[in-house]
């Protein structure tokens, strides 16, 4: 649960970290959460298709971020870390949104869209970490990866 003065940024890498903490020590163990936000709000996985109509509709036309909070851990050694990228919708139509939130998609993600599967259809513009939206920054992954083996 996100506490009302917890950025989204901070939420996201909390969230990270916890999970990075249930996993063996002498694995290195990747986590990650990843939350959707314009400026303080944060659009969690939609309760119902209701919920995800008004999440949807709310990002309609608008730049929001995502947030990806990362934490890579072996043993003691710990690396967390968060990577955002910027977003912008198409206008959406009620009928295009009512649609998508009909072939299920969108049930179980954070800001009521997946990028890699149809919600990429909602997506006019990215700028930053495509792989991020996705819900893993890979290329920031890899490298923190390397950074707790050494």
């Amino acid at each position: 649960v996100r506490a009302a003065s917890e950025s989204p940024i901070a939420y996201a890498t909390r969230l990270a970290i916890s999970k990075a903490a249930t996993g063996p020590a002498d694995l290195v163990v990747v986590a990650a959460d990843t939350v959707v936000h314009m400026a303080d709000k944060v659009y969690e996985k939609p309760v119902n298709r209701r919920d995800g109509a008004r999440i949807l509709g709310s990002l309609s036309g608008r730049w929001h971020q995502v947030t990806t909070g990362v934490c890579v851990r072996l043993g003691p050694d710990q690396h967390a870390f968060h990577v955002t990228t910027e977003v912008r919708f198409r206008a959406l139509q009620r009928e295009e949104i009512d649609a998508y939130l009909a072939t299920g998609e969108a049930d179980d993600k954070a800001g009521a869209y997946g990028i890699q599967g149809l919600g990429g259809a909602l997506v006019a513009e990215v700028r930053g970490s495509w792989t991020n939206v996705m819900g893993l920054p890979i290329e920031e992954t890899l490298a923190a990866i390397e950074r707790v083996k050494t």
